[in-house]
């Protein structure tokens, strides 16, 4: 029988390197506006991380890390995968943590791997930089980014673009929880999904420098865990 024995939490902030974008889908042109807006929330019209996109982009990373991208034929690693493969550690910890798309000849795998055990929530602006920021009379959290293509044989510019970015330096508050079932330990696997992000890129156009984040003060349940994430190498085999 499965019993939840703990819920666990691992907060603290993401500090953006470089300009980051992560679009609100939104297609309404506004005269004096960019093309490609940022994700706001729509109270305060301050930018956000979603939770979402934390969670694609570490669950995609950690898939190519154990090599699960090609079993899944590039779509995201599922239970019919994992049937196929039942003794897949990496693949069994990865869908216990971020899910995976049920289907009817799945049955007795999902409830044999229960519930999913990750939550991702939406990272707000810190309060502190934000004051930080309001001390300094910028009242600026985004900024219009332009890009233009080159014609390789008449060697000018196309009509440019604006994409609009959160500025660099700008800090969000991170959360995530972690559902504990039978005292099983998956911080592991969590925190070096959590260092692949680092060494890789949040949001899009990562290729040309935008969304390179670092993670800080990060603390498991009220524990400082820095020193911990600080010496994790993802590529490391142990010994």
């Amino acid at each position: 029988m499965m019993q939840l024995t703990h819920i666990q939490k691992i907060t603290g902030r993401i500090v953006l390197k470089s300009g980051l974008h992560i679009g609100a889908g939104d297609s309404e042109m506004r005269i004096g506006g960019t093309d490609n807006p940022v994700v706001k929330d729509p109270l305060s019209g301050q930018p956000y991380i979603p939770g979402s996109s934390l969670k694609g982009k570490i669950r995609s990373l950690l898939e190519w890390k154990h090599g699960l991208v090609i079993a899944a034929d590039g779509h995201p690693y599922s239970f019919r995968h994992l049937a196929k493969d039942a003794g897949n550690g990496a693949g069994r910890q990865l869908i216990k943590l971020f899910g995976g798309a049920p289907d009817k000849d799945s049955d007795a795998l999902v409830k044999e791997i229960g519930p999913t055990r990750l939550a991702f929530w939406d990272c707000p602006l810190s309060t502190e930089w934000k004051q930080r920021v309001a001390d300094t009379r910028n009242l600026l959290t985004t900024e219009a980014k332009s890009e233009n293509s080159i014609n390789r044989i008449a060697g000018v510019a196309d009509s440019p673009r604006f994409t609009e970015r959160v500025i660099a330096g700008a800090e969000f508050e991170f959360t995530l929880t972690l559902k504990v079932i039978d005292g099983e330990d998956h911080v592991p696997m969590i925190l070096d999904g959590l260092k692949l992000l680092e060494l890789d890129s949040l949001g899009g156009s990562g290729s040309r420098g935008y969304g390179k984040i670092e993670f800080r003060h990060l603390q498991l349940d009220g524990i400082d865990i820095d020193a911990d994430f600080a010496a994790i190498r993802p590529f490391e085999r142990a010994a």
